[in-house]
C-alpha cells in the first residue's frame, strides 16, 4: 500500500485494549526476554507441533510435503534503478503499464499521450496483488490477473492533470485515470525462454472504475445500495484501489478494495459508517466529480464521486454510491467477459488481501482478511456450506462462489494476553462491551456488514498495526499476517508491537483452535535495522536480512514464506530499496519439534532474495505450477524500466512504468531451492 495522499489510519477512536498492551503482558508472562543478551524474542507456540503435519493442495485432499531448504545466500542491499536477484537467476520485465491487450489500444507512448480509450484496453497502472491461472495446467501458458492500486497522474499524462481553479478541465484525462484503476486479465505465454503478452486473446480484458459489477450476499438488493444509476441495489460501478488479492479454491481471482474511501466526498448527510470508514466531507483524491459540469451527457459518469444528498430520495442522487465499495470482488479469469461479483458477506472495510485457510472435505471454508489501517482489525469469514473437493474442478466458478461466499459468518479477532485468541461473530445477537447487542447498537445484518468496523469496535476487537497480507502455511496450516508499522504510537506501547514509534512492523502468526471461535497466537519476526538497539531489533536481524514494513506475503506449496516490503523506516531505506525475503518457518523448530520464532540464533534462515529499483514498492507474488517462474510486481518505480531486462540499470531518464517481473533460474530449476 503506497497511499501518501490519503491517510486511512486515523479513524479508530475506540477504547479497545491495544494489541501492544496484550503483547507486553504476554512477554512478561512467558519470561521470554533474555536479560543481558542482545535479543528479546517471543518463543515457540507449544501447540504448533509438526509431527504428522501434512500439506494441502488446491483440492483440499492433503498430503505430506517434503522438507526443503533455501538454495541461495542473502544478496546485498541495493540502491539502483534496477532489480537485483541472486547469482544464477534472471529477471524479465513483463506487461508494464500501458501494454495493449487488444487492437483497440494504441501502443504505449513514452510521452504519456495515450487516450482514455487506449487505457481501457491496456494494462493498468501501479501493479499490486496478482495471481497466475494456468491454462490446462500449463506452466508456460496462462492468465495473469493483476491489481492496479492507484495512479500517478504526473506520469499518466504528458504534463500531469489539467485543472483550473480546482476543476478538472479535460474529460478524457479523467476517463483515462478511471480506466487505469482496477484489474487486468492478461494472457501470457512463454516461448523460447521468454514470456510475452498474447495480444488480442479473447480472455484479455480489463475491469476498471467504469465496469458494472454485481452485488451478492447480505447487501444484494438492499435499499442502502440504491442510486440514481441503479434503483435495484444489485449493481455497483467499478472497483478502486485494488491492493492485495487472493484466490479461491475453485479457481477465481479475489481482488480487494482497500483505500476506496478517498475516491468519494460527502459534504452533508454522512452516516456513522461513512465517518468511521473515512469518507471525507470536503476532499477526495482526484476531484473526478468536478468534470461533471463539462457536458450534460457525462454528468452521471463523474457526479457519482460526490455522494452528497441532492435529491428527494436515494434514487435521485448518489448518496449511496460509496456503499457499493469496500468489498472483496470475485472474477472468473477463465470466462471471457464474465461479470465481476462483489461478495458483501466478507465485510465492508479497507480490505488489504484475502486468503483461504487450510481446506478439509466436509468442513466450512475459511477466508481471512486484514483492514490496512493503524489500530484496525483482523477478520475471518466462515462459510455455511462445507467444502466439497469436486467444486475445485467446476466450470461454473461464480456459481460455486455463490455457494461459499454469500452465506456464512463474519468474525473479528481479539488477542488475549495468555497466547489465546477469540474470534467474535459479527451478528445481531453478539453482545457489545457496553452491555447491549450489535442488533440494538448497529442494526440488522445489512447494517452490520455496511458498518463492519463500528461493529468490530463495539465488541472489543483488538486494534492492530495495519493488518495487511496474510499467508497460510501448507505444511501445518499456520496463518501469518504482516503488521506493517505504526509510527503514531508515541506515548506508550500500543497496537501490535511492544516498541514505541514502530516504523519497522512485524509478522504475527496463529493456529485455529478446537472451534470456530478460538485460536492460539505468537509473533514470528520483528522488522528492524541491523544496528538498532536490542529493544528494537528483537529478532537479531543483520545487514543480510534487515527489513522494515512487511507488506506482501505468500507461502508457496513447499512451505517457503516470501516477505515483501513497503519500507517506512529511514534506517533501512538508507541501506536498501524495497525487497523480498524468504524463510521456511517449518524448518525453525526446537528440540521438541515445535515451531520457533526468528531469533538471533536462527536469523540466518531469513534471507534477502530480491531487491527492487529506486523508489518502488515490491508487491504481488505468484508462481507457475512447476515453481520455475516467479512473478513479482514493481509498483511506482522512480526511473525504471528502459529494457525488458529487469536487472539492467536505467541508463538515462524514462517515464516510470509499474510492471511485472518474471524471475527464473538459469538452470531451469525451481525458484528458491
Amino acid at each position: 500500500m503506497s497511499e501518501a495522499t490519503f491517510d486511512p489510519t486515523k479513524y479508530n477512536n475506540s477504547d479497545n485494549e491495544p494489541f501492544s498492551s496484550v503483547l507486553d503482558k504476554e512477554i512478561s508472562r512467558r519470561g521470554m526476554i533474555k536479560s543481558g543478551s542482545s535479543v528479546a524474542a517471543l518463543g515457540m507456540l507449544g501447540g504448533f507441533g509438526l509431527a504428522g503435519c501434512g500439506g494441502d493442495d488446491s483440492n483440499g485432499n492433503g498430503g505430506n510435503e517434503p522438507s526443503v531448504t533455501l538454495g541461495f545466500n542473502s544478496i546485498s542491499g541495493s540502491k539502483t534503478d534496477a532489480c537485483v536477484v541472486p547469482p544464477g537467476y534472471s529477471a524479465q520485465v513483463l506487461a508494464p503499464w500501458g501494454t495493449p491487450l487488444n487492437s483497440d489500444a494504441s501502443p504505449w507512448q513514452a510521452d504519456g499521450s495515450n487516450t482514455g480509450e487506449d487505457q481501457a484496453n491496456a494494462v493498468g497502472m501501479h501493479h499490486d496483488g496478482m495471481s497466475y491461472f494456468p491454462l490446462n495446467g500449463s506452466s508456460t501458458d496462462g492468465l495473469l490477473c493483476i491489481n492496479h492500486e492507484y495512479i500517478d497522474s504526473g506520469a499518466l499524462h504528458p504534463n500531469g492533470p489539467s485543472e483550473e481553479n480546482g476543476i478538472r478541465t479535460i474529460v478524457d484525462e479523467v476517463r483515462k485515470e478511471i480506466n487505469a484503476h482496477g484489474v487486468s486479465v492478461v494472457r501470457i505465454r512463454k516461448e523460447n525462454g521468454k514470456w510475452n503478452v498474447v495480444e488480442n486473446d479473447s480472455l484479455n480484458r480489463r475491469y476498471t472504475g467504469f465496469t458494472e459489477m454485481d452485488i451478492a450476499g447480505p447487501l444484494a438488493g438492499s435499499d442502502k445500495l440504491v442510486t440514481k444509476y441503479d434503483g435495484t441495489g444489485t449493481v455497483a460501478r467499478g472497483t478502486f484501489n485494488n491492493c492485495g488479492s487472493g484466490e479461491s479454491p475453485w479457481g477465481t481471482f479475489l481482488t480487494c478494495e482497500e483505500n476506496w474511501p478517498g475516491y468519494f466526498k460527502k459534504a452533508s448527510g454522512r452516516t456513522a459508517a461513512d465517518e468511521r470508514v473515512g469518507i471525507s466531507s470536503n476532499n477526495n483524491r482526484y476531484r473526478w466529480e468536478t468534470a461533471a459540469g463539462d457536458a450534460s451527457e457525462v454528468d452521471d459518469e463523474f457526479a457519482r464521486f460526490d455522494a452528497t444528498p441532492s435529491g428527494a430520495s436515494a434514487g435521485d442522487d448518489y448518496r449511496n454510491e460509496a456503499n457499493g465499495h469496500g468489498y472483496v470482488v470475485e472474477i472468473d479469469p477463465y470466462t471471457a467477459n464474465s461479470r465481476a461479483v462483489k461478495r458483501t458477506a466478507l465485510g465492508r472495510f479497507r480490505h488489504e488481501c484475502v486468503v483461504y485457510g487450510k481446506l478439509e472435505a466436509g468442513q466450512p471454508v475459511t477466508f481471512y482478511s486484514g483492514h490496512d489501517g493503524r489500530f484496525e482489525y483482523l477478520y475471518k469469514y466462515v462459510s455455511n456450506a462445507t467444502w466439497s473437493p469436486s467444486d475445485a474442478n467446476s466450470n461454473n466458478r461464480l456459481e460455486i462462489g455463490d455457494k461459499y461466499l454469500n452465506d456464512g459468518t463474519l468474525y473479528v479477532a481479539k488477542f488475549n494476553e495468555n497466547g489465546a485468541g477469540q474470534w467474535i461473530p459479527l451478528v445481531p445477537a453478539t453482545a457489545t462491551t457496553g452491555g447491549s447487542t450489535l442488533g440494538n447498537d448497529i442494526g440488522d445484518q445489512e447494517d452490520i456488514i455496511l458498518d463492519t468496523i463500528s461493529a468490530a469496535d463495539a465488541v472489543g476487537a483488538t486494534p492492530m498495526d495495519r493488518p495487511e497480507w496474510i499467508a497460510v502455511d501448507p505444511v501445518n496450516g499456520a496463518v501469518y499476517l504482516t503488521l506493517t508499522n505504526n509510527t503514531q504510537r508515541t506515548d506508550n506501547t500500543n497496537a501490535a508491537n511492544p516498541r514505541l514509534n514502530n516504523a519497522f512492523g512485524h509478522i504475527i502468526r496463529w493456529m485455529e483452535g478446537g472451534n470456530a471461535e478460538s485460536f492460539n497466537w505468537d509473533i514470528f519476526v520483528f522488522g528492524s535495522a541491523d544496528d538498532a538497539d536490542a529493544n528494537t531489533n528483537l529478532s537479531g536481524l543483520t545487514a543480510a536480512n534487515q527489513f522494515a514494513s512487511p507488506d506482501g506475503l505468500v507461502t508457496d506449496p513447499r512451505g517457503i514464506l516470501w516477505i515483501q516490503t513497503d519500507n517506512g523506516a529511514d534506517e533501512v531505506t538508507e541501506e536498501t530499496n524495497d525487497q523480498m525475503l524468504a524463510v521456511i518457518p517449518s524448518n525453525l523448530v526446537d528440540d521438541d519439534n515445535n515451531l520457533e520464532t526468528v531469533t538471533a540464533s536462527n536469523q540466518a534462515e531469513l534471507r534477502r532474495f530480491f531487491v527492487g529499483p529506486n523508489g518502488c514498492e515490491v508487491t504481488g507474488c505468484t508462481f507457475t505450477p512447476d515453481l520455475k517462474n516467479f512473478f513479482v510486481n514493481i509498483q511506482h518505480p522512480g526511473n525504471w524500466p528502459d529494457t525488458d531486462n529487469a536487472a539492467l540499470a536505467t541508463a538515462g531518464d524514462v517515464r516510470p512504468r509499474a510492471a511485472t517481473v518474471v524471475i527464473t533460474k538459469d538452470d531451469g530449476g525451481e525458484i528458491g531451492i
